[in-house]
């Protein structure tokens, strides 16, 4: 586990009141942990370790939620106290998903098909603390409308942002934005990997202070 990755006295935290539980981030996605770190709260970053392999016939969407509560509950059951967030994030294009690329072949492959196309990104959140029983989730869709790419620009592009570990290989807070026509969304970070807007609700149901 790292060490907190905000300040100790953060000005959210009120002295005089009840200690909060801790926080935990149930994902190594270093875009994730960028994000949790706009809401000044202090917080742990573990591993999760969960088989992440679609079931046969599994919607794009079930399986981001499945694998979002999936990661939740692997960290929370070994930290009963705390909150634990879990986040998946599945691109669907013709009702198939597209995970992440991992490789430049991959991935070329994935922006030839998305090309001039709309992509929808479903990114699950899922909050829980196992020692009060508390549990929610959601999915944040984001619909994104591709530009009518050359293969000239997709090799320019993967050569200069490499984003082999995005869903769909679009990496949107890089060079990626470059590639669209349109984003609509009602929760402008969920399309980089967690929902802020969700995320910052959730955590004060869990009972988390936030402004």
């Amino acid at each position: 586990m790292t060490a907190p990755t905000a300040l100790p006295d953060s000005p959210l935290a009120d002295p005089s009141g009840p200690t909060p539980p801790a926080l935990v981030l149930g994902s190594t996605s270093r875009y994730r942990r960028e994000l949790l770190e706009r809401l000044r709260l202090p917080f742990t970053v573990e591993a999760p370790q969960v088989d992440e392999t679609p079931r046969p016939g599994e919607a794009p969407a079930a399986l981001a939620l499945r694998l979002a509560l999936a990661k939740a509950y692997a960290v929370a059951n070994r930290h009963p106290r705390a909150v634990v967030i879990g986040s998946d994030q599945v691109a669907e294009l013709d009702g198939e998903p597209l995970g992440k690329p991992g490789d430049h072949a991959r991935a070329t492959g994935q922006l030839r098909r998305m090309r001039g196309r709309t992509v929808v990104f479903h990114t699950a959140l899922a909050v829980v603390r196992r020692d009060t029983g508390f549990e929610q989730a959601e999915i944040a869709q984001v619909r994104v409308r591709f530009r009518e790419l050359t293969d000239a620009e997709i090799e320019a592009y993967l050569r200069a942002e490499q984003p082999y570990d995005c869903a769909g290989s679009a990496k949107s807070e890089g060079l990626g934005i470059a590639l669209l026509d349109a984003i609509d969304s009602d929760d402008p970070t969920a399309l980089v990997g967690l929902p802020l807007i969700r995320t910052c609700r959730m955590l004060r149901a869990a009972g988390l202070r936030l402004p």
